[in-house]
């Protein structure tokens, strides 16, 4: 995210050395998604759900962003003026993250919202990253998102894949999840995971390892991010306001600038891998491979024309292969004809050499 570095300069000074916590697990979130039954997968995860106090400060624009009176959820506005975002209090050695956002509706075109990882304030040159980005439309179109990963600087072999969704986030919170351990990443919209990365020992730095904050934004990405760029953000209808609440942050908090990681942090790794969420159920995997079927319409494991080798962590299943032409993208037989609006949704990107995935 090149807007990172703009911003870098604002964010908080850094945990004392000795800060080395794991965030305890008291409380059930449960978040539901309408999914076909046979698919449903029933995990619950244990997880805390903080306060803003407790978990984020500022990043950018205070002045577009509001706390409920409880300080349990926080709005981040785009005008003409800015758009907003906010940072977690620590950096986290793993870890589990996680929120439940509801997009702004109507006329969203070039419009992102971002929840993610980042270590790029701290590590300028070779930073790590773990996106959510969700990227608004024209009016009457659905959002669409994509995940991404970057390791030790690999801005040039990201890790990318686009879907849409089974339901409309403008109507709804639905809860989306990052799970950083490592053995793997897995991504998760509400309790259906939707992506794994398994971590591979010839990714070598391109597997995030460094410490990173979490991130929530909303920006105006008018430059690309619906149809190449063609449709802008309409201020007419400002502000644009994405809300999130049941904010998780679960993992080892770490000082990044201590040459060696604690040993305090191997026991919470280890209790961090023993959590349900760091896990994937046979009926998992059955809904992640329901909804990459019918929703995934981007992935580089399949865009021979950037990898002519797929990447190392690259599992190329038959049913997905089956799906994409030699770029990455959807043969016309799989072209996606509907969404929770029943509508036909196109766009393209093209962000210096980090994306070439169309819609």
């Amino acid at each position: 995210m090149d807007y990172l570095v703009q911003y870098s300069s604002l964010t908080r000074s850094l945990p004392p050395l000795s800060l080395l916590v794991l965030l305890s697990v008291t409380t059930t979130i449960t978040a539901t998604a309408t999914i076909p039954a046979e698919t449903t997968t029933t995990a619950t995860f244990n997880v805390t759900a903080l306060t803003f106090a407790e978990s984020y400060s500022t990043l950018f624009s205070e002045f577009n962003i509001q706390r409920s009176p409880d300080d349990k959820t926080v709005r981040l506005l785009l005008n003409r003026f800015s758009g907003s975002g906010i940072i977690s209090s620590d950096y986290f050695n793993y870890g589990f993250f996680s929120a439940s956002i509801k997009m702004p509706s109507e006329h969203t075109a070039g419009i992102v919202v971002a929840f993610y990882t980042s270590n790029v304030d701290t590590f300028e040159r070779n930073h790590d990253e773990l996106d959510i980005e969700f990227l608004g439309n024209t009016n009457g179109k659905p959002w669409r998102f994509q995940t991404n990963m970057y390791g030790n600087g690999s801005v040039s072999r990201g890790r990318e894949e686009r879907y849409r969704m089974w339901f409309d986030p403008s109507k709804d919170s639905h809860r989306y999840s990052i799970l950083w351990n490592p053995k793997h990443i897995i991504f998760y919209v509400d309790n259906v995971p939707i992506r794994e990365v398994i971590h591979n020992p010839f990714m070598r730095g391109d597997y995030p390892s460094k410490p990173m904050s979490i991130y929530a934004t909303i920006w105006d990405a008018s430059s690309w991010a619906t149809n190449g760029g063609r449709e802008k953000v309409n201020y007419q209808f400002e502000p644009f306001v994405t809300e999130f609440t049941d904010l998780v942050l679960e993992g080892c908090i770490v000082d990044p600038n201590e040459q060696i990681l604690s040993t305090n942090c191997t026991d919470s790794i280890e209790a961090l891998i023993a959590k349900d969420y760091s896990s994937i159920s046979s009926q998992g995997y059955k809904s992640m491979k329901w909804f990459r079927e019918k929703y995934m319409y981007y992935s580089y494991c399949y865009d021979n024309v950037r990898y002519p080798v797929p990447p190392p962590e690259c599992v190329i299943v038959p049913s997905e292969r089956e799906m994409f032409k030699t770029t990455g993208r959807l043969r016309e037989k799989f072209r996606y004809t509907g969404s929770h609006r029943h509508h036909r949704g196109r766009s393209s990107r093209r962000r210096s050499n980090r994306s070439v995935a169309s819609g």
